[in-house]
């Protein structure tokens, strides 16, 4: 019975982990992308109960024996990246100058603890923070403490939870808010000059999950972060920052084809996970917000901070701009078959 009970198990381990290789965008298929991690530890356990638990008197043995190690070895080599294990993919800053602080956070936009955010702003200091799941409320509260510190702004409150709120030290020249896919969830381009007078591009964005609640397909989010690559490859003279919370995990499909196309760098890998979705929960938590990276940036802090009321957890990093050595972690151009595979995705 309790070897029935760990084949049933196997077999759950196995389907989890070919359904994110599947070429579909309903919900019910693109939900079991987040939680990678949580399915490679349950496949290891079943792995080794089986192995040491279970005597092997046939071929059915083997085949799930062979099939739980084949989903370990694919499981393990998609997160291995985002281990301290790994090659960091954005290095270590050289130099203290030239210096960017930045705060992200998704505050959930019932949530009433509006104290907890701006003393976690006021802590840290940020040049440019960004909050996500701003409505008025939320607006007004930002802007009772900030609004002379923080002479630049973009501000779009809004009910439906995908209001964003942009502040920053740094001068912003010519921000945009746009509508890329839909009419109700805007997203900002600006551009943004260091302390050093450089002139960097900063996009920030928001899409829709794939959840029944929210969208049953991941078709607009995969769009929305498709057109932000595209334009960040066709203006890549400029240093670029993509930011906000991307409803996706780091390594789904769709977001190693947002960065081989943008050719944009994660600060997470080599680094570890920096799970900040769920944070109520303990166990089922996953990286839903980002930060990615020209070649010119190198990464000198990076931080989740504690809990603030939002069923996320703040980011808090530091950047060095240092294009002198933008050589060292250089990405190669996109593939045609990952431009076709991001145009499609567009359609």
């Amino acid at each position: 019975m309790l070897k029935t009970i760990f084949r049933v198990l196997a077999i759950i381990a196995v389907l989890l982990t070919v359904f994110p290789f599947l070429a579909a965008d309903a919900w019910y298929i693109r939900m079991f992308d987040y939680p990678h991690v949580q399915l490679t530890f349950l496949t290891l356990f079943i792995l080794l109960i089986y192995f040491f638990k279970f005597e092997y008197k046939n071929w059915k043995d083997n085949i799930f024996l062979t099939a739980l190690i084949i989903c370990l070895i694919v499981q393990a080599i998609k997160i291995y990246p985002y281990t301290p294990f790994a090659a960091y993919e954005v290095k270590p800053s050289t130099q203290k100058e030239n210096k960017l602080k930045i705060y992200i956070a998704n505050v959930l936009q019932k949530n009433k603890e509006h104290e907890k955010v701006i003393q976690q702003i006021e802590e840290k200091d940020p040049d440019v923070f960004l909050l996500t799941e701003t409505d008025q409320k939320w607006l007004t509260a930002i802007q009772e403490n900030f609004k002379k510190e923080y002479a630049y702004r973009v501000e779009v409150p809004i009910p439906n939870t995908y209001g964003m709120i942009l502040y920053s030290k740094l001068d912003l020249l010519n921000p945009k808010v746009n509508y890329l896919i839909e009419d109700s969830i805007p997203s900002i381009d600006t551009k943004l000059r260091l302390a050093n007078n450089t002139l960097i591009q900063l996009h920030t964005i928001h899409p829709k999950p794939p959840m029944p609640q929210e969208s049953k397909t991941s078709k607009n989010r995969d769009a929305e972060m498709m057109v932000v690559a595209k334009e960040v490859l066709n203006d890549d003279e400029i240093p670029t920052l993509v930011m906000g919370d991307f409803n996706d995990v780091a390594w789904s499909t769709t977001t190693t084809l947002f960065q081989e196309v943008s050719k944009l760098l994660d600060i997470r890998k080599g680094r570890g996970f920096y799970n900040t979705y769920d944070a109520n929960s303990f166990i089922m938590r996953w990286p839903l917000d980002h930060v990615f990276v020209s070649e010119e940036f190198r990464l000198s802090t990076i931080e989740l901070l504690e809990k603030n009321g939002s069923d996320h957890l703040p980011v808090y990093l530091e950047l060095t701009y240092e294009p002198q050595h933008k050589e060292e972690q250089q990405k190669d151009n996109p593939s045609k078959e990952e431009m076709d595979d991001a145009e499609e995705q567009m359609k």
